[in-house]
């Protein structure tokens, strides 16, 4: 792809991010788009406030949209263009997507300096040991757990992620 091509695909996240903070007042000014083999195949905007989903975020609606039309779970060979860099989870998400490469428009500064949106705080919990964390995480019912892992481990029609 050329650097023509790349600023169409960016111009149509920053649109959609347009539309959904300005326009349909749905969340903050995130808009995604994901294109493989020169063709869009998932887009996304933020809806966390429409849909009171504090997981719908831009790019995981293009993440499930784009699997969904490719029919799976890994976007292998495919691109994000995202109208603000990635939280931690929409970046864990395309990791997990298998997405090639991301190209993002604004930083996480900017998205804290002109709309609050602040993550440092999570970026910091998951620094710290799971025991230093503010969300009380606690452990039990392990070997139950564990059993049931087991089990999938010797499934013969699993299918390996």
């Amino acid at each position: 792809m050329t650097a023509t091509d790349d600023n169409k695909y960016m111009a149509r996240a920053i649109e959609l991010s347009r539309k959904t903070s300005l326009e349909d007042s749905a969340g903050g000014a995130f808009g995604c788009v994901i294109v493989k083999d020169g063709k869009i195949i998932g887009e996304g905007a933020n809806r966390v406030v429409a849909e009171n989903d504090p997981t719908w975020h831009g790019e995981i609606e293009a993440i499930r949209k784009a699997c969904k039309a490719e029919g799976s779970f890994k976007l292998e060979g495919a691109t994000l263009y995202t109208s603000a860099e990635p939280c931690p989870m929409c970046m864990a998400a395309t990791y997990w997507a298998g997405i090639k490469r991301v190209f993002y428009a604004a930083q996480i500064e900017d998205a804290l300096e002109y709309g609050n949106f602040d993550d440092s705080f999570i970026y910091s919990e998951l620094r710290k040991p799971v025991e230093d964390r503010s969300i009380e995480i606690k452990q039990i019912m392990r070997p139950e757990a564990v059993e049931v892992w087991k089990l999938y481990q010797q499934k013969a029609d699993k299918v390996q992620y």
